[in-house]
């Protein structure tokens, strides 16, 4: 009669032995990559299972950096940004390097100091089309871009859109000393060549939008639609 194999168990949590930290379902972890040269994996916890012999395993679900995804990294996309994909898998649990925090886009950009274990994440991927959802992200200025958390923008006093300083021909360090900014659309030639003074922190509020694509043939096209 054959033997009935011993079957697995779920765990509450997994320790790093490196870090002593603490790792439980849902939480985004850094996962050692094959290639040492390579940044490590970044992938939300979904289960923690052992088996008969102790040796403990992870299904995670695997976030995409902008350069790993089919259409590849655009402008606007953020140094720290991630995408959350579709693609799940079982890993060993010692490949857990580390923890990290992958915030919403919202919040990420209301961070005073970002760490080397924050990320932010504002797509859904799917892998296997290279999808995104959401498909619509609103755009600033007349480059008609997503927001780029990493770029400094000023906003107009009179349309309210966001530019980006060099699109407006200045520099980072001119749009810093700023206290009013005026956009050429808003403003006479006389008071665009003022001094003009506002800085503030982020796009917010109306803005046009941005239709994403992004498939193996079209490589990431991006169609512009006004709402």
């Amino acid at each position: 009669m054959a033997k009935t194999k011993p079957g697995k168990k779920d765990l509450d949590s997994y320790t790093i032995k490196a870090s002593n930290k603490l790792v439980r379902p849902g939480d985004c972890v850094l996962m050692r990559p094959p290639d040492s040269d390579k940044p490590p994996y970044v992938a939300r916890v979904e289960k923690i299972e052992a088996d008969h012999r102790n040796n403990v395993k992870v299904r995670v679900r695997w976030y995409y950096r902008p350069e790993e995804s089919i259409g590849g990294r655009r402008q606007f996309h953020g140094s720290k940004e991630l995408f959350l994909s579709d693609h799940y898998d079982i890993q060993s649990a010692h490949t857990i390097e580390g923890k990290c925090i992958v915030h919403s886009f919202k919040n990420y950009t209301k961070l005073e100091n970002v760490g080397s274990e924050d990320y932010f994440c504002r797509f859904e991927y799917k892998a296997s089309t290279g999808g995104f959802t959401p498909d619509r992200v609103a755009v600033y200025c007349k480059c008609e871009m997503p927001y780029n958390p990493d770029d400094l923008m000023v906003q107009c006093e009179g349309c309210k859109d966001w530019f980006h300083p060099s699109c407006m021909g200045m520099t980072i360090d001119e749009a810093k000393k700023l206290e009013l900014f005026m956009c050429l659309d808003c403003s006479s030639d006389d008071d665009a060549k003022r001094s003009l003074n506002s800085f503030p922190v982020s796009p917010s509020g109306e803005a046009k939008v941005i239709l994403i694509m992004s498939t193996v043939l079209i490589h990431n096209l991006i169609l512009i639609m006004r709402t």
